[in-house]
């Protein structure tokens, strides 16, 4: 590996304060822009490009024999782009022939390649080829060359004809066919023979691991088989697994390397140590066969089928036997595919082949051939691929088309749980094996041809849904949450019965007749039972296919005893005191009839006998896991009636403790819930409800239906339906709250913020040192975890040197790296350095000098000044005991520097002497305390000053300064001599005097001869360079250095990264023994890295001062001005920006830490002492040995840390020559041990067709190309799902090690916390409680909150989400899931139980939330961690957010339809299933409930006011002096959601930066109209959230991920918010500001709001059509909005109507207020007002009718038309005004009426659209809605064009979007050219 890796990855330079540059090709390679179909000649490209500047008539040579190959592969150019490929090519070949020919230098072609093929074998591969110090990617990249040379070689004789080709050739050639095959490409390990002295090959567990699996004896080889590799004994157990079963070759080679790692990493990090060293432990392969197999032998245990793990007796043959088995199960999952999704599948196809392993092993005979058994599938190349998983993935394709991708309903296809879930049967085992075609499973696939004879068409067959079917309904928000909603409604029933009866006390709740009226809750309760067993019946029943007869028996049985009580339960009830006679003789028995319980108690006790039970088990978790997982028969069947036995969601309760704690949480929040909802809601509304329903005579103002109903039960519902939402909703505030309190305490005993400001961390940092080498240090000692109130680390003393020496490494690297980031500038990285290599003679801690800045210049006044006694001077410095360190060190310094200085002979004798004796007197007035009466302070500055006036000339190292060093000692001398010493010494004053009986003719310091006096310039070695600097820091810094560093960021991390060292974390164990983890990150084809013209100048921060100074440039023209400080600035940018570029930096820190890391572990305490600096650039030696340290620091990393890219479209971008191809291949050659895993589509020929055939393929970079590992063919193309979970789990089988973190493209890394990865990782061995960890939690820092208001509101809100959110997710209520992707999954958990996501189209839109559903279901367990974080990015414009905002509701609005939160929902305790409904779906359910509120609360007063009843109930109020019915009719008051969602906000700020910070930011927010921002985003979720359930379109909606803050088109913004949010006319105002304010940069412009509307009404004119884009036409746009109507069932359609018909209340209470109607109340004046309507709509037809009829042809008619109506109008019109006083605001009154009436008209319209088009309406339905839309754009736009009118409003804007930016300096630049030129 190179060392670029130890540095940055970037764009920098590496000096010794900077980073280096690495390679940065800005070309599309032309040898990539190849077909598909032609991938074998890229090779032959390759070479010729190579070599065409050396030979360009070999080169040439090479492309024409390519040409011809080509020609060869596809002569009918049949594939796509083939012959556009040879066109192009054989015009280049035209082109460069003759200028070839021309530079050729033999007589022939034939002797040109031949003598350039035998100059490049001696001069380049023979003198790479230097055994153990070779090149080995070189050597190998040269062996390849070499090939293809001599492929051309034998097609060019061929052409011409040479016979004879020369013998050393010949020979050259055999070689370099033996060495290609020896020197493969290889990932990790190089297994081959020619790997073996790699330093990796050489560690002892790599070894150990290899021999385990190259033990091959007893093994029968098949004879056929790869004959030369036998013979050598080349083959391994999984050679032998392929030649049995036919895997892949490629397969084989990564599961190779992937088990040898498991097995390596696993025995080295055994405890206690594993004897030798070299023999692999077998406690290592139990670890992994344990993991590797608990999933399997669970599922056989479900199934009640005895597993296939069988091991034979002898010890050597069981190793043997478990590595096959788990290579056996490594290689099925390797080559599965899709299936991998399939977990319990992939079960059923190991069980039958480890059974026929052993079959094989044991030389079992079969009974009918009376041979030794073979594998049913055979040993053939690929047969495993194609007759086990193509046939799978088949029947997976196939269900998928059915979905019509995520439109067609769930219940009509089967996704990926439902096949799964058919392996949770033994019906499975039917299929046998060989798997037959005619089972279930296979009935999508089957063939139909036997039904196609018979003459009819037949429907392809389907497996059928499984235990759960996707129903769109929102009754499943019921189904699924059954308890809580059941307990909800019972507590408000009997709440509301207690608040009835007036001026109760606690004593008469417990009178008989109060609890008989509160016993009716249990008849509720049936009829919610019963309710909650037809649901369960109904809507599984589109899963009837694979309905068991037992399944339908326990359903009905259920709907039946349900039904049961609840006719039971209300009969006794009715007749509970008074007893039928003939029960009564049959109690006669009883002793004392009077005090046996009436007959409803009894029933009541027998209908709640299961919930005793079901309590028992809640208190008793234990008791109930070992229940779930029994099984005993009669436990069975006692679950069999509970809950349907299935295979997940078993026995995955907490311990007693964690129960009890998630208990009180929400006993004490529902205590607080219930009283705040009695006392406030529910019993103020029960006198005035008493009024209302008393109230009598009311003069309805419109036509009543109901005139004599008495109660008012329509105003009862008006006033009660808002407050019992509100009490449904309000759980979600109350959560809010106390999960704010609870999480806020929790943080504060996690220490978190304990260090925040510089101030802070100045003032711990002695403890630093203490807490790092507790924390960070490798140690045998087990370090206790626990809170302690006080937490102290031992301060590391000078003594310890090495522990020292240890954090110096450490926190030096930090700061570099912040230096590489240009966070800090170079003067500020020298303040924060700590000095690399200690000096032995310091007897102090050498300390960064921001610490100690201004000591010195402060000692020095003290000293100056000082007339007292020497100890007290002393007492005052050692006060602070940073003036201390500093007042030493520069006294040291100063007498180091001088011996360094000072060397002539006759100033060895006579100067050092001199200056010896003055040292001398100065330690001996100090040891005797009298260093005050020897010597005067006050020349004391004058000495300091000639000392800096010489360190600067030192720092500098002029060589023309040496008289000014001479002058500058002897000034120094006198003033010592002459002006501080009290007392003179008589040699010094000889010496002063220039004595020339004492000293040569030359004067002091200043002689030359014979050797010089002093050594000027002194040899610079970087510690000479370093502690000058250093010392010059110290003497000249007069200012404090509070402020150091700057840089915000650069404090945020630094003060983080300080205060989680003393946190609670595992003890890091060595990075040997530490767990080997991978990191992941999807990337479809969003920016690497931005190009040249995407960059722009704009504003300036410190971090661009920071670059200039880094680049050596003065202004930015300068920047420009060369090629490479522009790559420079390409990365600069995009280290800024949301890049892949950004993330693949902070990942590979990970890489650098582990080598660091790895370097303190191995290090000789001398080694350590001399800095990791000097490894951090090595020798060219150092690294061509592998016995060096830098190889064994490359060798340990590459062992613990995988980074893949899965970048599935690179094969295409580079074939389609696609910028951002080159730029992942940049990001690999300036990374080597990144690896991209692609999906390659490649065109191959088969029986004259060509057909697509799929690879995934993994590529790293060699020299400055990409070369591929491995290439493993899959059954189809890999996405039949969602796009991101296929593409990870692609990529999932080159990942390595035990855990595995997943990071999302928008995310970056630092090395500071890189650092505690392996304390993180350590987690996974630590107790947290019943079950270890599957999933750790980590936090997120956001990184994008500078950019603008917007992005602030976002980012704290996701702060405050995943920070407290998670925390108490995960404490107390052990509900945390899978929601931030820096999460570490415990992979081999995962990768046996369905992956680390799940796939199926439209239900798993929220794909990583499944994850963390999957883990907890399948008994794994997740935690949270906060002492690392990682940083993230997020979306930072309107229409960004937005479009977040709408992917997570959508995601949510699938998850409430999803089986995981049913089983979750179902199978979670009580209190658990609380936390789960609040924290996940409840969030969004809940917000809908508070928008329906809203809406209820309006019609609700709508209702009252136009129907009379408002003014009837306030009449009332005023006779009856009724305040309170007042009171509750005047209120309008509702909680506010947002506001009260902002408190886990606000917590979390004050926790980490200061309540002060918080309640700053939260008046700036609202200032700012957060409150606004955060109402619209609620209406987006609820938009998003409720079309979901209801009608489908779940869709993924990219965002972008920029950094810009634009102005977007009005039309733009129009399609976006319209539906969600524009025709919602209640809060239409205060959308359209929040619209207007927040969503354009630049909104409020007079000349772009202009260009805006000419650009809306183009958009609303443009026709639609075939091919036109909604972004070009309203009638497009406007189609794709009701394409969720398209899909939508019956239900969709029927509440789309029932939702409509609120509109039609306006125009019925509207039209009898006009004055038109005359007071009449008859129900005629509303059917007339539906003329007016009618006529409106015919005269608008026969217009439109008339347009097109006589509009071309007969003009004067149609305007004679439009001119007949518009008199009949107008007539009309007058009429009305003269003879029926109408009036114009009746005509005003009459619009308010019928436009609601229209919209309704046109949604119902919009929702029968099939019924509408039939009658041919849908023309006029168009017309009507474009209408509307033009009416609703002219109302927004009015406000905008006026407010842009006004300069002063623009500025102001501006302000109040940017206020973050203005304040804080931009962190991140606008640096997209998009802002300015396209926008």
């Amino acid at each position: 590996m190179s060392s670029m890796d130890s540095g940055p990855q970037g764009l920098t330079r590496r000096s010794s304060r900077s980073a280096a540059a690495p390679n940065f090709s800005t070309e599309v390679f032309d040898h990539e822009v190849v077909p598909s179909s032609l991938g074998s000649i890229v090779p032959i490209l390759r070479v010729a490009t190579e070599i065409e500047p050396e030979r360009p008539r070999v080169a040439y040579l090479c492309r024409f024999y390519a040409f011809e190959k080509a020609d060869r592969l596809d002569p009918n150019s049949s594939g796509r782009g083939v012959r556009q490929f040879k066109t192009g090519l054989l015009q280049r070949l035209e082109r460069e022939n003759s200028s070839s020919l021309a530079s050729r230098v033999k007589k022939s072609d034939a002797r040109e390649i031949q003598s350039f093929y035998q100059q490049y074998y001696q001069n380049y591969v023979r003198a790479l080829d230097k055994g153990e110090q070779a090149d080995r990617a070189q050597l190998g990249k040269a062996y390849q060359t070499a090939g293809v040379l001599f492929e051309v070689l034998c097609a060019v004789n061929k052409t011409e004809k040479v016979e004879e080709v020369a013998p050393e050739i010949i020979a050259a050639a055999t070689d370099v066919q033996e060495k290609k095959e020896i020197y493969t490409p290889y990932n990790i390990l190089p297994l081959d023979s020619a790997g073996a002295t790699q330093s990796i090959m050489q560690l002892e567990e790599v070894k150990a691991s290899v021999a385990a699996l190259w033990n091959t004896r007893g093994l029968n080889w098949p004879a056929e088989f790869e004959r030369q590799r036998q013979k050598a004994g080349d083959l391994d157990l999984l050679d032998w697994l392929r030649a049995m079963f036919g895997f892949q070759r490629d397969n084989v080679r990564n599961q190779r390397e992937h088990l040898i790692l498991l097995l390596a990493n696993n025995h080295t990090s055994l405890d206690p140590k594993p004897g030798p060293l070299h023999k692999l432990d077998e406690r290592a392969i139990d670890a992994i066969m344990d993991k590797l197999f608990k999933n399997y032998r669970t599922w056989c245990k479900f199934l009640g089928r005895k597993h296939s793990l069988r091991l034979p007796q002898g010890q050597q043959e069981i190793q043997q036997r478990k590595i096959l088995y788990m290579g056996l199960y490594l290689l099925i999952w390797g080559e599965a595919a899709n299936v991998r999704f399939m977990p319990e599948c992939l079960c059923y196809i190991f069980h039958n082949m480890a059974y026929e392993l052993h079959g094989l092993l044991a030389g079992n005979v079969s009974i009918v051939t009376g041979e030794n058994i073979k594998p049913s599938y055979g040993g053939d190349d690929e047969s495993f691929l194609r007759k086990v998983i193509t046939p799978i993935y088949h029947v997976i394709e196939k269900e998928s088309k059915k979905s019509k991708h995520g439109k067609a309903p769930h219940s009509s296809w089967c996704n990926y749980d439902d096949l799964n879930e058919y392996f949770w049967s033994t019906d499975c085992f039917h299929l046998g094996w060989p798997m037959r075609d005619d089972g279930d499973f296979f009935k999508s696939t089957r063939d139909a041809v036997a039904k196609g004879r018979k003459g009819f068409n037949t429907k392809s067959e389907s497996t059928g849904k499984s235990y759960f079917v996707e129903t769109r309904t929102f009754w499943h928000i019921f189904r699924s949450f059954d308890r809580l909603w059941t307990f909800y409604i019972l507590a408000l029933q009997a709440m509301i019965i207690i608040a009835w009866h007036h001026n109760l006390s606690v004593a008469d709740i417990f009178r008989k007749k109060m609890l008989h009226d509160l016993s009716s809750i249990f008849i509720t309760a049936s009829f919610l039972r019963f309710l909650q067993s037809v649901l369960d019946l109904i809507l599984n029943f589109p899963g009837y296919h694979r309905w068991k007869f037992t399944d339908v028996l326990r359903n009905v049985l259920k709907i039946l005893v349900s039904l049961a009580w609840a006719i039971l339960l209300p009969l006794f009830y009715v007749h509970s005191f008074v007893a039928p006679n003939k029960i009564r003789d049959l109690l006669s028995k009883v002793d004392e009839v009077k005090g046996a319980p009436t007959l409803y108690v009894v029933v009541v006790i027998l209908y709640l006998l299961p919930n005793l039970l079901a309590a028992v088990l809640f208190i008793f978790p234990m008791l109930r896991r070992w229940i779930e997982n029994s099984d005993w028969h009669i436990i069975r069947l006692l679950l069999w009636w509970s809950q349907p036995r299935i295979y997940v969601g078993r026995g995955m309760h907490e311990s007693q403790f964690s129960l009890l704690k998630y208990t009180i949480f929400w006993v004490l929040l529902l205590c607080s819930k219930f009283a705040f909802s009695y006392f406030v809601q529910i019993k103020p509304l029960v006198k005035p409800t008493k009024d209302i329903m008393n109230i009598r005579n009311v003069k309805y103002a419109w036509h009543e239906f109901f005139p004599q109903a008495k109660k008012h039960y329509g105003a009862v519902v008006s006033l009660w339906a808002p407050v019992v939402l509100v009490y449904f909703m309000d759980t979600q505030i109350w959560y809010a709250i106390y999960s704010t309190l609870y999480g806020g305490l929790v943080g504060a005993f996690d220490r978190l913020g304990e260090i925040r400001t510089l101030g802070m961390l100045r003032s711990r940092f002695q403890s630093l040192p203490g807490a790092f080498n507790t924390c960070l240090v490798p140690s045998d000692k087990t370090k206790k975890r626990g809170f302690s109130l006080s937490k102290r680390f031992a301060e590391v003393s000078a003594s310890r040197r090495t522990e020292a020496a240890k954090f110096a490494q450490i926190w030096n690297e930090v700061i570099c790296s912040f230096r590489e980031e240009d966070l800090i500038s170079d003067r500020e990285m020298d303040m924060l350095l700590v000095p690399y290599s200690s000096d032995p003679s310091l007897k102090i801690i050498q300390w960064p000098p921001f610490l100690l800045a201004s000591k010195i210049p402060i000692a020095l006044d003290m000293a100056a000044q000082f007339r007292s006694r020497d100890a007290d001077l002393w007492k005052r410095i050692c006060s602070d005991e940073y003036m201390k360190c500093a007042v030493i060190e520069c006294y040291e310094s100063f007498k180091h520097l001088l011996n360094i200085l000072v060397v002539g002979e006759n100033e060895k004798r006579l100067s050092l002497g001199m200056i010896g004796i003055i040292i001398k007197e100065i330690e001996s007035s100090i040891s005797k305390n009298t260093f005050l009466e020897n010597f005067r302070m006050s020349p004391l500055p004058t000495l300091c000053k000639k000392f800096v006036e010489l360190v600067e000339i030192l720092k500098v190292g002029d060589p023309s300064k040496r008289d000014t060093v001479v002058l500058l000692l002897q000034d120094m001398f006198e003033v010592v001599t002459r002006d501080m010493m009290v007392n003179e010494i008589r040699e010094l004053a000889e010496l002063g005097h220039g004595n020339k009986d004492s000293i040569s003719r030359n004067q002091l310091f200043a002689g030359t001869l014979p050797k010089p006096s002093i050594i000027f310039p002194p040899v610079v070695t970087a510690e000479w360079e370093e502690q000058v600097r250093r010392l010059y820091i110290l003497l000249t810094v007069k200012e404090s250095a509070s402020d150091v560093p700057t840089n915000l960021e650069a404090r945020r991390r630094v003060a983080f990264f300080a205060n989680s060292l003393f946190m609670d974390m595992p003890r890091a164990p060595r990075v040997r023994k530490m767990l080997a983890f991978s990191v992941m990150t999807p990337y479809y084809s969003e920016e690497t890295v931005y190009s040249k013209s995407d960059l722009e100048m704009e504003n300036e921060d410190d971090e661009w001062n920071n670059f200039m100074e880094r680049v050596n440039c003065k202004n930015e023209s300068e920047v420009r001005e060369n090629e490479e400080n522009i790559l420079h600035l390409r990365h600069w940018v995009s280290l800024r920006g949301q890049t892949l570029c950004r993330t693949v930096r902070g990942m590979m820190y990970y890489r650098r830490a582990l080598k660091l890391q790895a370097f303190l572990d191995m290090a000789t305490e001398e080694e350590i002492l001399k800095g990791y600096k000097a490894f951090t650039v090595p020798s060219e030696e150092d690294k061509k040995s592998q016995r060096s340290t830098y190889a064994q620091l490359e060798a340990v990393a590459d062992m613990k840390f995988t980074y893949v890219a899965t970048c599935q479209n690179y094969g295409n971008q580079k074939r389609s020559g696609d910028r951002r191809a080159t730029d992942i291949l940049n990001l690999m050659v300036n990374n080597p041990a990144l690896r991209v895993a692609y999906i390659d589509e490649v065109e191959e020929g088969e029986n004259g067709k060509v057909q697509k055939v799929y690879y995934s393929v993994l590529v790293k970079a060699v020299d400055t190309l990409d070369q591929e590992i491995y290439r493993i063919k899959l059954p189809g193309s890999a996405k039949v799902g969602e796009g991101k979970p296929e593409n990870q789990n692609h990529a999932i089988i080159f990942s390595r090690g035990e855990a595995l973190q997943t990071i999302d493209m928008n995310q970056d890394n630092y090395l500071e916390e890189a650092l505690k990865m392996r304390n993180l990782l350590q987690e996974f061995k630590e107790d947290h409680g019943v079950r270890p960890p599957s999933i750790l939690g980590v936090r997120e820092h956001i990184f994008t909150g500078s950019v603008s208001s917007l992005a602030w509101f976002m980012s704290n809100q996701e702060t405050s989400f995943v920070t407290i959110g998670q925390r108490v997710l995960a404490r107390p209520l052990k509900v945390r899931f899978h929601y931030g992707h820096p999460d570490v999954f415990d992979r081999l958990f995962h990768i046996t139980r369905g992956g680390i996501s799940k796939a199926s189209v439209g239900i798993n839109l929220s794909e990583d939330i499944f994850a963390g559903f999957n883990s907890t279901l399948r008994r794994g367990n997740v935690t949270h961690h906060e002492y690392i974080q990682v940083g993230k990015g997020r979306d930072v414009g309107l229409n960004q957010i937005s479009l977040f905002e709408a992917k997570v509701a959508c995601g949510n609005g699938e998850q409430t339809l999803s089986r995981d939160v049913y089983r979750l929902g179902h199978r979670f305790d009580f209190f658990r299933m609380l936390s789960c409904y609040f924290t996940t779906v409840g969030f969004y359910i809940s917000s809908v409930v508070v928008v329906i509120t809203v809406y209820v609360f309006l019609y609700g007063r709508l209702y009252l006011s136009l129907s009379g009843l408002e003014a009837a109930i306030m009449k009332f109020a005023r006779s009856k002096g009724d305040t309170a019915l007042r009171t509750v009719m005047a209120s309008q008051s509702l909680v506010q959601i947002g506001l009260l969602m902002a408190l886990p906000m606000i917590m979390e700020i004050g926790l980490e930066r200061g309540f002060r910070s918080a309640v700053s930011d939260m008046i700036i927010m609202q200032l700012q109209l957060a409150a606004v921002f955060f109402t619209f985003s609620l209406g987006t979720k609820v938009h998003y959230f409720g079309r979901t359930v209801l009608h489908g379109g779940a869709k993924y909606r990219a965002t972008g991920r920029g950094f810009v803050v634009r102005h977007e088109k009005f039309a733009e913004n129009y399609r976006m918010y319209s539906r969600s949010h524009f025709v919602k006319g209640m809060e239409l105002m205060i959308l359209l500001i929040a619209y207007k304010v927040y969503g354009s940069a630049a909104g409020f412009e007079w000349q772009k709001v202009v260009d805006d509307w000419d650009d809306w009404s183009k958009w609303m004119n443009n026709r639609g059509g075939i091919g036109v884009p909604a972004t070009k036409s309203w009638e497009s746009w406007w189609e794709e909005e009701q394409e969720h109507l398209h899909f939508t069932g019956f239900l969709g359609r029927f509440w789309e109507v029932v939702l409509s018909l609120r509109f039609f209340l306006y125009q019925y209470g509207i039209i009898y207020q006009l004055h038109v109607a005359n007071g009449d109340k008859s129900i005629v004046v509303y059917g007339l007002s539906w003329l007016v309507i009618a006529a409106v709509i015919i005269i608008l037809k026969i217009v439109s009718m008339g347009r097109k009829k006589f509009s071309a042809d007969f003009q004067l008619m149609f305007r004679l038309l439009k001119l007949i109506l518009f008199i009949g109008f107008m007539v009309t019109l007058v009429m009305l005004f003269v003879f029926l006083s109408l009036t114009v605001g009746d005509i005003f009154a009459s619009l308010l009426a019928f436009i609601p009436t229209g919209w309704a008209l046109l949604a119902i319209s919009q929702a029968l659209r099939p019924a509408v088009k039939a009658l041919g309406m849908w023309g006029s339905v168009k017309a009507l809605g474009r209408g509307y839309e033009y009416m609703m754009g002219l109302v927004m736009f009015l406000p905008v064009a006026i407010l842009a009118w006004f300069p002063f409003v623009s500025e102001f804007q501006t302000r109040l979007l940017f206020n973050q930016a203005f304040s804080r300096g931009l962190q991140i630049q606008r640096i997209l050219a998009g802002g300015k030129k396209n926008k």
